[in-house]
């Protein structure tokens, strides 16, 4: 949508991501991600934290599902989403605004770990499966290492 903020974070997980499902039966799956900036301090000569950005993310449907079985407490993620306002009220009666991020894509980061990625297969309106096949491999495609020309070598899925 145009004028909307779109950010990325880069943090780990403060928690295991939280999902539930709505009344209207969608996904949705909360979590929070803290990302610490650091600094180099000349006069110590050596790195310093600044303060922690604690930021509370939203996914949903599918997505919120995808998260909740794959990422974990301590994961460090990339997120990408719509930073959206809210004001609500507590049972105090206290009037308060929180800022929270929309996700719109979510994934591990690659920087200090490694991520095995599998293709999941998606319904579409119709309930044909859009994603549930792999594509026939091209005539050029790479064989098995071990010499065998009938199996194409795997290359790594991606869900998008």
């Amino acid at each position: 949508m145009v004028g909307e903020t779109v950010v990325t974070v880069v943090g780990n997980l403060t928690d295991d991501p939280e999902i539930r499902m709505t009344p209207s039966g969608d996904a949705v799956t909360h979590f929070t991600v803290a990302s610490t900036p650091r600094a180099f301090d000349r006069q110590s000569n050596e790195w310093k934290d600044a303060d922690t950005l604690f930021l509370r993310c939203s996914a949903w449907r599918q997505m919120a599902e995808h998260i909740a079985r794959s990422l974990t407490r301590g994961t460090r993620v990339i997120v990408q989403g719509r930073l959206h306002q809210r004001a609500y009220e507590t049972k105090e009666g206290e009037k308060r605004t929180v800022i929270e991020l929309e996700a719109t894509e979510i994934g591990p980061s690659l920087r200090y770990a490694d991520a095995t990625v599998s293709k999941t297969s998606r319904v579409g309106a119709s309930g044909g499966t859009l994603f549930g096949t792999e594509p026939p491999a091209p005539k050029d495609a790479p064989r098995a290492p071990d010499g065998d020309k009938s199996t194409p070598e795997k290359s790594p899925t991606f869900p998008f």
